[in-house]
């Protein structure tokens, strides 16, 4: 059963990802805060927050994280720091987690990575959790309604935290995995809970696309100047090292602060 508002001709079947329990398709915030109550995901908190629990993963797992390695990133990615999969193991685990899936209830969200229309990225999750489709609302950028209609993923994202791997079948380390098909458009995620890592898959991307494109991706926080975006300020730094804090500066307009670009036309 198809629930919500999705371009007709690019719903999950048009992808190949069928069989599966109901579809629930850009649902907003009240009604993801609902179906995560109603399916037990966690618990309602104070002012409205909603409580949740990520298991054994607590944060992200950089050591289960792989890129499949094709011939049109072979000599593009660093492959010392970078985990590669090859594209047989990538196809047993996609093809496995497709299986896994079947019957079960998934929430879809649609959404822009990035404020700058010649720059953004068109990015589907699929989530198993209806928690996870409220975080990446959150932390990505929603379209107008009307858009959805004609909405087309330039990459789609799988999540599936009930979803174990098989290291000898899939060519991964542990039970969980994420693995990153650039060829496919593809990222699969697998037995972990921690939402962070949908959003860690989409900045990965535009970690690898944007500089592509003439422009900087950044680990930052960013403000300008009130009326004058020209004057920005960028503030680099390790986690907790205070990016957050400096930029958030009454005098200013914060743009934000966690992942940016720089393009000739200014910061994003």
């Amino acid at each position: 059963m198809t629930n919500g508002r999705v371009n007709p001709t690019h719903r999950l079947e048009d992808q190949g990802i069928a069989g599966l329990g109901s579809v629930y398709y850009n649902l907003i915030e009240p009604a993801l805060i609902e179906a995560a109550v109603r399916r037990d995901e966690g618990r309602l908190g104070l002012g409205g927050t909603f409580l949740v629990s990520t298991g054994k993963h607590t944060g992200r797992s950089p050591k289960d994280k792989f890129v499949v390695r094709t011939p049109s990133v072979e000599d593009s990615i660093w492959w010392e720091n970078n985990k590669p999969m090859d594209p047989a193991k990538f196809d047993a685990l996609h093809a496995d987690m497709l299986a896994h899936m079947k019957g079960k209830d998934y929430f879809v969200q649609d959404l822009y990575a990035g404020a700058d229309p010649e720059h953004r990225l068109d990015v589907r999750v699929v989530a198993e959790l209806a928690w996870h489709g409220l975080f990446i609302r959150h932390l990505l950028r929603r379209p107008a309604r009307a858009e959805l209609d004609s909405f087309v993923p330039e990459f789609t994202i799988i999540n599936c935290p009930s979803f174990r791997a098989d290291p000898e079948r899939h060519g991964c380390r542990s039970e969980t995995v994420i693995a990153l098909n650039f060829e496919k458009k593809l990222i699969l995620i697998g037995n972990t809970a921690y939402a962070g890592e949908n959003k860690k898959a989409v900045f990965t991307l535009l970690n690898y696309i944007l500089p592509g494109k003439g422009v900087m991706a950044m680990h930052c926080s960013a403000n300008h100047a009130i009326d004058n975006p020209g004057d920005t300020a960028v503030f680099f730094g390790l986690s907790g090292t205070g990016k957050t804090t400096l930029s958030a500066d009454p005098s200013r307009t914060l743009i934000g602060d966690d992942e940016h670009g720089w393009s000739d036309k200014g910061t994003f």
